[in-house]
């Protein structure tokens, strides 16, 4: 049997078991440490930095409040703009009625004025007696089926001491009904207050009442009549 066949011998150190304890230990530990090293520079690398991230989004629900205070602000301001605009419209809006209404009674004066600096012109002359002037018939909007009428009635011409009118007023009231034509005379012989259309003036007298008539009924024509000693003196139509 040759040499290269002999067993081989191996001699290792005797190391005692509570050495070996604490290098394991210590390899753990290094271990563990290298391991919670890479995982903070992991985090600081990608952003994750816990102080970080928690000033980040402290300071972006600062901004968020921030963002919903200027909202409100800018939606109460939209609020009160919106406000505002409708109160200039509403006004706006009065304004331009009140311009329209002040027009028209700036026209009616004119109007008045011109009949009256005629009826001063013709006092003394002779004339044609009583006449109907400035006859105005409207729906009324807020009565249903209800009219209202207005009118002056004047002595034009005549001697001064004949400048003198009694007697009364007459509405004949032509109406359209279903397809029929119908006729209402005011006041009618059942009026009960037909003082009411009673007339005494010298010169002249303004006229102004309403009347009514049957549901679905529509208004074509108005006819006025002044009426003396049972003759008819003058008399004026409206078409509506």
């Amino acid at each position: 049997m040759g040499l290269s066949s002999a067993p081989r011998a191996v001699v290792r150190a005797h190391v005692p078991w509570h050495w070996r304890i604490l290098g394991a230990i210590v390899v753990l530990s290094a271990s563990l440490a290298g391991a919670g090293w890479m995982y903070d520079a992991g985090r600081r690398i990608a952003g994750f930095e816990r102080s970080e991230t928690e000033q980040e989004m402290r300071g972006l629900r600062e901004r968020v409040a921030e963002l919903e205070q200027e909202v409100a602000q800018l939606r109460a301001v939209a609020n009160s703009s919106e406000s505002n605009l409708q109160i200039e419209r509403a006004a706006q809006q009065q304004l331009a009625r009140q311009l329209a209404g002040l027009q028209e009674e700036n026209g009616r004066l004119k109007e008045e004025l011109a009949f009256f600096e005629n009826l001063a012109a013709g006092e003394g002359k002779d004339g044609q007696g009583p006449t109907i002037n400035r006859l105005q018939v409207t729906r009324d909007s807020v009565v249903p089926q209800q009219y209202r009428y207005r009118l002056l009635v004047a002595m034009q011409g005549g001697k001064k001491g004949e400048r003198e009118f009694r007697g009364k007023l007459q509405l004949v009231i032509h109406l359209q009904r279903e397809g029929k034509s119908a006729m209402m005379v005011l006041p009618a012989a059942d009026e009960s207050n037909p003082e009411n259309f009673n007339l005494h003036f010298k010169h002249f007298q303004r006229v102004d009442g309403t009347f009514r008539v049957p549901s679905g009924a529509q208004v074509t024509t108005v006819e006025v009549r002044l009426l003396q000693d049972g003759a008819t003196r003058a008399t004026q139509t409206v078409t509506l």
